[in-house]
This record gives C-alpha cells, structure tokens and sequence, in this order.
C-alpha cells in the first residue's frame, strides 16, 4: 500500500521513493482552510470557545475594603465573601451583592417634610409619663453589620428602622418626667433609646447596627409655650422661696440651739452658786451655833457688832463721839458725802 505524501516534507527524505514529488506550494501557507463547509465550521468553534471564555471569566468580582459580598445561586444565599478578589459561577447560575458596611446612614424622627410642615405632628409629638406633651427630634445614626441579613430579612430598611425608633422613643418618654427630658437629662433618654433599639432590629434580625442616638430638640409644643414658661418661672420662684427659707433655717436652727445651750449652762451655774452658797449659810449658821453654844454672851455681843456695823455702814449720818480726838468739827462740813465719795473710789 503506498504511503500517503507529506506536502511539508523535503523531497530528500526518502520518503517518496514510488511516488513522483509533489509540486511544492508557492507562498505561505494558512493552517486555516479559507473556502469550503469545513473552513466555517473550524471557525465556529473557535467563536464558541472565546465566548465561552468570556462567559467563565464573567465570574471574576473584586469586593472592596468597606463592602461585603453576598453570593446568590439561582436567588437564594450561598455565601459571604470578604474584601480581595474572588470567582463566582456565571450569571444565570451565581450572581453577587456588594454591601457597604461602613457606610453610616442617618434617620430624622420629628422633622417636617418639604412643603408639608405638619408631616412631623404626629411624630415629633410625645406624651409623658406626667401627662405632659414633649416636641422631640430625635436622629438616629445606623450602617449594616450583616449583609446576608440585611438583604434577605429588611424589604424596606430606612422605614423599618424609623418605625421602630418612633415605637421605641414613645415608650421610653412614656416613662419618664417631662422636666428631666427638656432641662438637661438628655443622655439618659439616649442611651435607653439605643439601647432598646438595638434589641428590636436584633430581634427582626435586620443586620443593623445602631451608631449612635442624638436627641437634637426636646421643648413643650409652641401652642402652649408661653404658658409652659410661665409654669417654669413660678416653679423657679417656688425654688427659689424655698432654697431661702432652707436657708434661714439653717442658720436660725443653731443659733436658737446655741443660745439654748448657754441659758441652760447658765441656769446650771447659776442653780450651782445658789446651792453652794445655800450650804455655805448653813455651815455657817451651825458653825456660829456652835460657838454661840459655847459661850452664849461672847457669841451675842459679837453677833450684835457685826449687825450693827452692817446697819451702820449703810445710814447717811455721821456719829462723833465727843471724846474723840479733834471732835471739833465745822458743823456744816458734809461727811456722809465725802464717805460715799471715798467709798465710791473718787
């Protein structure tokens, strides 16, 4: 059986020894055919094989740092993947979510809408646990913590979160005075609203993260402002009156108890002096009966002198005996005068 020619092969090779050489071809040749059923189907194929690379390549995405991506086969989670360059199937099969999670979102509660400046009436408007009306405006900072609950659990995010910070937020000012919200207390009523907030959108399973919680204005509404500041006035009037009366209680008290303290010292010392001077006369009065016992007209004669120089010492005559030495005395001269004067010290 004769071997079939090699059109590429050199006629030196030995290989046509039966057979004459073929004419060797002029000019390049294309490995591809150019005419004929057997050239297009040749193309066909290569056409469908770039287009099927194409197709796999399709799958290559990049998730950025600041999102999350969420793989979905045919509509239904598959899974997460995180920052960096990944593959999924081609679409239809897998297609991807890309999530920013850093992205922080902000919600106003109490805010009139444009054109419509009682849209934030009902909202804004809050009874307290006093039974007072409060205006708040209240905003809430959130951003996404969870992709995968984020998109299949919240159909509408920016609504489910105001909705459930206004339940929230009337719940907690139902609670509480209307005084400590508007004169101050602010942190408290932030705080608990966050607080509770985060355990609702955790029980939706939002994948939802609150940020933070700003009470922007709580004030009575302007229909009875004028009389709720008079309220205020006269309640800082009432303050005012008794932080003044605590006042001079405070310092009445210790002086009326200090004076008390020193009329009772004194009426001790004094009960002292009359006690002490009491058995001092009655010492004395034994003592004197004694020696009175022991020799009765001594004791009489003595008792008699001293009483009449007590007596004497107070009468405004002057006695002079007329034996007494220089008994020559002007009668006009006034001795009880100048007595008193000597025994005044002058």
């Amino acid at each position: 059986m004769a071997k079939i020619p090699n059109p590429w092969e050199n006629d030196n090779d030995g290989l046509w020894q039966d057979n004459p050489a073929p004419a060797k071809p002029k000019g390049k040749i294309s490995p591809f055919p150019k005419s004929g059923n057997d050239g297009f189907g040749f193309k066909w194929q290569w056409g469908a094989a770039a287009l099927l690379a194409i197709w796999l390549a399709s799958g290559l995405y990049q998730v950025q740092p600041n999102e999350e991506g969420v793989v979905l086969r045919f509509g239904a989670y598959e899974r997460t993947t995180m920052p960096g360059l990944h593959y999924h199937l081609p679409l239809p099969i897998e297609s991807v979510e890309k999530v920013n999670i850093t992205q922080e979102r902000s919600i106003n509660l109490g805010v009139a809408e444009l054109g419509n400046p009682r849209s934030s009436f009902n909202e804004s408007h809050m009874l307290t646990g006093d039974e007072n009306i409060v205006d708040i405006n209240l905003t809430i900072v959130w951003r996404i913590e969870n992709a995968k609950d984020y998109l299949f659990n919240m159909q509408n995010p920016d609504q489910t979160v105001k909705v459930a910070a206004q339940s929230v937020l009337r719940e907690i000012v139902g609670q509480s005075q209307m005084m400590p919200i508007i004169s101050g207390d602010r942190g408290k009523v932030e705080d608990e609203t966050k607080e509770e907030l985060q355990k609702v959108l955790n029980e939706f399973g939002s994948g939802i993260k609150i940020v933070r919680v700003k009470l922007q204005k709580a004030d009575p509404p302007k229909q009875v402002v004028d009389a709720f500041n008079e309220v205020q006035r006269a309640k800082a009037d009432m303050e005012r009156f008794k932080n003044e009366a605590e006042a001079y209680r405070n310092e009445i008290l210790p002086k009326s108890r200090g004076e008390a303290a020193q009329r009772l010292q004194n009426a001790e010392a004094y009960k002292q002096s009359v006690v002490n001077k009491a058995q001092g006369d009655a010492e004395r009065f034994l003592s004197v009966y004694e020696a009175y016992k022991q020799g009765k007209n001594v004791t009489i004669k003595r008792l008699y002198l001293e009483t009449m120089e007590e007596v004497m010492s107070k009468a405004d005559k002057v006695i002079l005996s007329p034996s007494a030495k220089g008994g020559n005395v002007v009668p006009y001269l006034p001795l009880d005068r100048l007595q008193k004067r000597e025994l005044k010290g002058e």
